[in-house]
């Protein structure tokens, strides 16, 4: 117990001393990072890496996973719904790890380790010692939105990294005035927006927290527009393919808020927020919030407060999902901690330091099944409904027996042998005429990631992405269709004939029952069609 800080007597410094390196050299104060707490943040690192390669290979691929494998495949500077780099990180996995699930989700599962020494970095920065690093480090690595993140393939899995390292270096010109460190935040913030493009609410916030702050003064400097100018030259290849292609992100944004997205109010979109980091995680936060927007010694950065307080009223205003605002968290849990860790030294209350872990570890465990593929699918379904997860939802579609995460990993090969079995009935001078057309990109994804195997064409669909990709080849004089309507396919064919129906009882009932019909004597052609097909959402 003494190498985690606990339960060991340690020189008392003066609270928040601000940075280590102030006190190197003093005869009465031992700088433990510089001679054994260095270990502790990676061995945190390491088990978060750890806890995701065990699990990350279970259930099945996400709905999603399937799709940035397909836009690997299609390289470009943008897509319909999503910023490049994903589909780049995509390629290069399926590169270097095959198509195995445990591949797809390396980088994932390594960037949640990423996610933790840079968390000990903010608590080294802010003057935080053993008792700070464990405590932080131990939040970031069992909140709950955060092994979600860490044990799938997507930019969300990433994003912390890119807001983090953009924080960090704010942290570090505020205390050391090296203006050059703008040119840095520059080149990560445009890396950022590449990964998600929500890394430019943050860097919107980040702005105006500058201007209400002391710090304003940072924008006088000729290094901090240099920097923004680095940023938008990274995101411009970007910002012209959305120029070119009608600004589709923007589309689909406005078209997913006002069909799919299930919209809460602001008290409730902040009282959710503590599911995210975890209710027993969430007073840390608090106090990390309360260092730089109160406490005196955190004035230095109050900044950093203040970019919390505006990229929060930005997601309110324009109605983001719970989620959006998770990758902020980790700096408020570090500064938490130093906070904490300075109160107990004060007090010389040693006994708090387990007082405090030990739940938070147990809550933690509690909490994992929700966020993590652990348990049977019946045992998930029962635990799920348990604690009612069912209440805190960001889409309007229901998600069945699991709580959504899991049931948009149910069946997807199970589609695709269906539509396997329903393509080889086909009589053999037919099969090269034929496409496969389906609902959405999922099922798309599914049949371009495992339908190879099975001699299937590529796919295609009016969804997102797939529209831009256009029919291919394909003429339409013979189209197996995966999931669409009836209703929807009657205006483009005069034969139209059920061979299958898809059942899955785990998959959200959008997955199930899906019919797969064959469709001939087409009334335009496919290309003519197309459209018509378009779905943007």
């Amino acid at each position: 117990m003494g190498f985690l800080g606990i339960g060991k007597t340690q020189t008392t410094v003066p609270a928040f001393p601000g940075h280590v390196a102030a006190l190197r050299g003093h005869p009465s104060i031992r700088i433990s990072w510089l001679e054994q707490d260095y270990v502790i943040p990676f061995c945190l690192a390491f088990a978060a890496c750890f806890v995701h390669f065990l699990f990350n290979g279970q259930y099945g691929f996400f709905r999603d996973e399937l799709y940035y494998a397909a836009c690997g495949q299609h390289l470009a500077w943008g897509y319909v719904d999503q910023a490049p780099l994903i589909a780049v990180i995509a390629r290069i996995s399926r590169t270097v790890f095959g198509d195995s699930l445990r591949g797809l989700r390396f980088f994932p599962a390594i960037a949640s380790g990423m996610m933790v020494l840079l968390t000990a970095w903010f608590v080294r920065e802010l003057g935080g010692r053993r008792f700070a690093q464990v405590l932080a480090g131990t939040a970031v690595l069992i909140c709950p939105i955060y092994l979600t993140m860490g044990n799938f393939f997507s930019m969300n899995a990433f994003e912390p990294i890119f807001w983090m390292l953009c924080a960090a270096i704010g942290l570090r010109i505020a205390r050391t005035g090296k203006q050059r460190l703008w040119l840095l935040f520059g080149l990560v913030a445009g890396i950022g927006i590449l990964n998600k493009h929500s890394m430019l609410f943050f860097g919107c916030g980040f702005v105006l927290a500058l201007l209400v702050t002391r710090e304003r003064r940072l924008l006088r400097e000729p290094m901090i527009w240099a920097g923004g100018l680095i940023s938008f030259a990274i995101f411009l290849p970007n910002f012209i393919w959305e120029l070119r292609n009608h600004w589709p992100t923007i589309e689909i944004l406005l078209n997913v808020d006002g069909s799919k997205n299930e919209h809460v109010s602001w008290l409730a979109f902040i009282a959710q927020q503590a599911l995210l980091v975890h209710p027993l995680g969430t007073p840390i936060c608090l106090a990390g919030l309360y260092f730089f927007l109160v406490s005196r010694e955190g004035q230095p950065y109050r900044f950093l407060g203040w970019t919390y307080i505006f990229v929060l009223l930005e997601f309110l205003i324009f109605r983001g999902r719970i989620y959006y605002l998770a990758p902020i968290y980790p700096i408020y849990f570090a500064a938490g901690a130093v906070v904490l860790e300075t109160l107990i030294e004060r007090r010389d209350a040693g006994w708090a330091k387990p007082a405090i872990l030990i739940p938070l570890l147990v809550g933690g465990l509690v909490a994992a099944p929700l966020a993590l593929p652990i348990l049977p699918l019946d045992a998930a379904a029962s635990y799920a409904h348990f604690w009612d997860v069912e209440r805190v939802r960001v889409e309007r579609e229901p998600s069945g027996k699991l709580p959504q995460l899991f049931a948009d990993m149910m069946g997807w090969p199970q589609q695709v042998d269906a539509v396997t079995t329903v393509f080889e009935s086909l009589p053999a001078e037919d099969r090269p005429k034929a496409a496969i057309l389906t609902k959405n990109y999922g099922q798309a994804g599914a049949i371009d990631y495992f339908g190879p195997a099975h001699g299937l064409p590529p796919a295609i669909s009016g969804h997102n992405n797939y529209f831009l990709w256009g029919p291919r080849q394909s003429t339409g004089e013979i189209v197996v269709s995966v999931g669409m309507p009836i209703e929807e396919l009657r205006p483009f064919f005069d034969n139209i004939e059920l061979a299958a129906t898809i059942h899955n009882g785990y998959a959200i009932p959008e997955e199930d029952n899906l019919p797969i019909y064959i469709c001939r004597k087409p009334r335009m052609s496919l290309r003519e069609t197309w459209p018509r097909l378009k779905f943007y959402g």
